[in-house]
């Protein structure tokens, strides 16, 4: 084994490229720039959660109110600098929960409105399965909800027995029926 070898097995891992650093730097600017686009509610429940350093808060907050686009840029290049001296990863947890909680909902939406669309089209036997699903609800009101829905669908008019029907599947499936 000669001296050179030595030396390259002695000097451990190497530094980060300038490109790994550069791409390290643009992640945590993104996440800044989604801590930034929040809406108002979960912007607060995020913020909450997180202990960041109060320029960084402060940062975020006035860049919420920037509407010129230089200084929008200006400010979120700054936030991404200041991100840089934190560990960001429980700003990407708290970000992904909250991306992960909006999918759930999501999808309860979609299975709430598949119900509706059932209930309309195929009538009680979609109620009686829905009924064996949710054993605890009451099927009066469903039912007459459901058929005003389908009395507004034939006669051509606005879909407001439909949306109350909606209202109603989501609190019998919230409330455990």
């Amino acid at each position: 084994m000669n001296q050179d070898d030595v030396d390259h097995d002695e000097a451990g891992p190497e530094a980060p490229s300038k490109s790994q650093l550069k791409r390290e730097a643009e992640a945590v600017q993104a996440l800044g720039r989604d801590l930034v686009a929040l809406p108002a509610a979960p912007y607060a429940a995020v913020m909450a959660k997180l202990a960041l350093p109060e320029n960084l808060r402060e940062a975020i907050a006035s860049c919420r109110v920037i509407t010129a686009r230089g200084g929008r840029k200006r400010q979120l290049q700054y936030i991404g600098k200041l991100m840089r001296g934190i560990d960001p990863e429980p700003v990407r947890q708290a970000l992904q929960a909250l991306a992960s909680k909006d999918m759930a909902e999501r999808a309860d939406l979609h299975r709430l409105e598949r119900w509706r669309e059932r209930l309309i089209e195929e009538g009680d036997a979609a109620l009686t399965e829905l009924l064996d699903e949710y054993p605890g609800a009451d099927p009066q009101p469903l039912r007459q909800l459901l058929n005003k829905a389908r009395k507004e669908r034939v006669a051509g008019q606005p879909a407001a027995a439909a949306r109350a029907l909606f209202r109603a599947l989501r609190a019998m499936i919230n409330h455990g029926g």
